[in-house]
């Protein structure tokens, strides 16, 4: 029962590595589209990027907590 909720707080992981793979395809074209912006387009990426990854932290955590406390 406990790997199940670990393994439910693991999506959180897989959907954050997506989500970052979508925006670096979309900044890869942005870039393409308008070089001039390359700067602006960098600064939102990683702002993105950042709050797509605490996400899969937070999910990682809570997967952690749920083996050692519900285990």
């Amino acid at each position: 029962m406990v790997a199940i909720g670990a393994g439910i707080a693991a999506i959180a992981c897989i959907g954050a590595g997506i989500g970052i793979g979508i925006a670096t395809g979309k900044a890869a074209e942005a870039v393409a589209r308008q070089p001039e912006a390359e700067s602006k387009i960098t600064k939102l990426l990683l702002l993105g990027g950042a709050l797509a990854e605490a996400t899969a932290i937070y999910g990682f955590v809570i997967g952690i907590l749920v083996i050692l406390f519900m285990g």
